[in-house]
């Protein structure tokens, strides 16, 4: 039998990826997360608890969920100095992974990518364990998500936005990417494309837009705004003039599309996901305050950090 594993699988995409697994297929999934982010397994996977035994919770009849509570950089450094870890200290018999889906990362709304920037960048210390093991363990596919973080600036700013292409993103000839996160997850893309090229691991790299879905932690602008608008708040507040803009995109077609990728691509290559569509966030507050039966006065507050102006992919 097939095992996954998913790093970070308590976070947003790591949780709905670990249900679209038990779901779509038949194999096992192993999904570590230490809950710094993510919410615990229980308010989430509909599966019964069945059993806990060697520090792994085993989730439904079958026990096909396997959640492990515990730092992702602390677990692959172990498995990487020994390939027997797993069985040693969980009792888990597992030779290889399936797929691996790396979704571990510091993350967080533009309050923490422009407020907390050297917290952010200890997504460099995970993502150099994780590659360091994925070339000793040579899982069968990789994942690696990156973002539209990582695209430079200098295009997406109010006056000469354009929609981004993957090419816009050159190692040879380098922009500057958004803060500390964008920086991590260009880092990674590269260290992706190595661990390619000389290592022969199959990985595919993406870099969803806005993702949004109805789990979404309310950090992020969708799920905060469509509280906001239910609770009617009045005057609905707007970080910056609120005409920035985002390619938005729901977590489903993420998932869709980073599985079909991962068919295609194993270089290392990376695709934009999103819909090619740019909605500002006074579009969102319009969406959702007419949703809620109401017109809100606007307030616009300009000392808020609001990050690029636009993006958009091609």
């Amino acid at each position: 039998m097939k095992i996954h594993l998913v790093s970070g699988g308590c976070g947003f995409v790591g949780r709905n990826m670990v249900k679209r697994l038990f779901n779509t297929t038949k194999d096992n999934i192993l999904f570590i997360d230490d809950l710094s982010v993510g919410t615990h397994p229980t308010t989430w996977i509909n599966q019964p608890l069945v059993e806990e035994k060697n520090g792994v919770q085993f989730y439904g009849s079958e026990k096909r969920l396997q959640y492990i509570e515990t730092d992702f950089r602390e677990f692959v450094m172990e498995m990487a100095k020994d390939a027997s870890y797993i069985k040693t200290n969980y009792g888990l018999a597992i030779e290889n992974f399936s797929d691996v889906f790396h979704f571990a990362a510091i993350v967080g709304g533009r309050a923490k990518i422009d407020g907390d920037p050297l917290m952010v960048a200890r997504d460099l210390s995970i993502d150099a364990e994780f590659f360091y093991w994925i070339t000793r363990q040579k899982p069968a596919r990789v994942l690696y998500p990156s973002s539209s973080a990582a695209y430079p600036i200098n295009l997406q700013t109010e006056s000469g936005a354009i929609a981004l292409k993957e090419s816009d993103i050159d190692f040879n000839d380098m922009g500057q990417p958004d803060m500390t996160y964008g920086w991590t997850k260009l880092t990674g893309e590269f260290l992706a494309k190595i661990a390619a090229s000389h290592y022969g691991i199959h990985i595919t790299c993406i870099r969803p837009f806005s993702g949004y879905g109805e789990d979404q932690d309310l950090t992020y602008p969708t799920p905060a705004i469509a509280r906001r608008a239910a609770l009617k708040e009045d005057p609905f507040e707007v970080w910056g003039t609120g005409k920035q803009g985002r390619d938005f995109v729901h977590i489903d077609d993420v998932l869709d599309v980073t599985l079909l990728a991962m068919d295609k691509i194993g270089d290392g290559m990376a695709i934009n996901i999103g819909h090619g569509k740019l909605t500002s966030f006074l579009e969102l507050i319009e969406v959702f305050s007419e949703f809620a039966g109401y017109q809100p006065t606007v307030k616009q507050l300009l000392d808020k950090p609001v990050g690029v102006h636009a993006v958009i992919l091609i």
